[in-house]
């Protein structure tokens, strides 16, 4: 009776792709968009009613102060972040600028539909996000975003009144464009559920991708290293 062993080679690259401010940008607005959506939910849900004087718990206040604080930092982040995409390095534009007038960007998002829907077995390897997930983000998450701060501006300049810089500059034309204030809560209460929808999916395709296709994903946004891995039987690999 014998034994036949294979010796497994395992060799790692790395390329640096994601830089700081983008990394922090990423989890700090992922801690917002937490925020946001818990909030969001309960202003759009409100809990039953404490009991007790009002002044002692102040409960939806809170609420509102942590989804307007969360909102003002989410905006600071964002326009922060399109400052970036222009001073930063090439990996920084990719979500903001998908190269759509390029053939081979929707010849290898076809390759990308295919891995996902387990179509194809193997996986193209990317420095930054592949195309599928460039235009996903693109569309989802960074529209999404525009949009959910337009609106959200838009509903918090009715508090603010007349004369102040979120009612000139948004309440006064988004709430006419939508009919009225009741149809501005509405849509903005829905794309709440098209954002976490996304962060669902962003979230498993991450980890998929990080087990699946031997690249880093998720250590990348901590580290900023995107790593390769290739684990191949020692006589597939030629020197």
């Amino acid at each position: 009776m014998s034994t036949e062993t294979s010796t497994v080679a395992h060799k790692e690259e790395a390329v640096y792709v994601y830089e700081a401010p983008v990394r922090l940008w990423h989890w700090i607005n992922a801690l917002c968009i937490l925020a946001l959506c818990i909030t969001g939910y309960l202003i759009g849900s409100p809990p039953p009613a404490v009991g007790g004087e009002a002044s002692f718990s102040f409960l939806f206040g809170w609420i509102r102060y942590i989804h307007f604080s969360a909102a003002y930092i989410l905006i600071i982040g964002f326009l922060l972040r399109i400052y970036w995409a222009f001073v930063g390095n090439s990996h920084a534009k990719e979500i903001f600028l998908p190269p759509v007038w390029k053939a081979v960007f929707w010849e290898e998002m076809l390759h990308e539909v295919k891995w996902y829907l387990m179509l194809t077995s193997e996986p193209k390897k990317y420095a930054g996000h592949n195309p599928l997930a460039t235009l996903v983000m693109h569309i989802m998450f960074v529209w999404g975003l525009v949009f959910m701060i337009v609106t959200g501006l838009a509903l918090y300049g009715e508090g603010t009144g007349m004369g102040s810089w979120q009612y000139d500059w948004f309440s006064s034309w988004v709430i006419p464009l939508f009919g009225q204030s009741q149809d501005v809560h509405t849509w903005h209460h829905l794309f709440m559920w098209v954002i976490i929808c996304f962060a669902i999916v962003h979230i498993y395709a991450a980890v998929r991708e990080d087990i699946m296709s031997r690249q880093s994903i998720i250590s990348s946004m901590f580290s900023g290293w995107r790593t390769f891995r290739d684990d191949r039987p020692a006589d597939d690999i030629h020197s």
